[in-house]
């Protein structure tokens, strides 16, 4: 998996995670969703995502956007 597909993937847990939390925990939870969202938004007008630099030091295989 490339460094790419692995941020993704991440995100996509961290939403559904946040969902699952926020229906059977706290409504409090959504705000996770608004920070993945927002994160997401500014990587894709400036490049620099902090997942992808934590998953680039664990050695996955860069890709092409990151």
């Amino acid at each position: 998996m490339t460094l790419d597909r692995s941020v993704l993937a991440f995100a996509g847990l961290m939403v559904l995670t946040s969902v699952a939390l926020t229906v059977w925990v706290s409504p409090y939870f959504v705000w996770l969703t608004v920070f993945v969202g927002l994160n997401l938004f500014q990587s894709a007008f400036t490049g620099f995502c902090p997942a992808a630099v934590v998953f680039r030091r664990l050695g996955i295989r860069p890709g092409a956007a990151f």
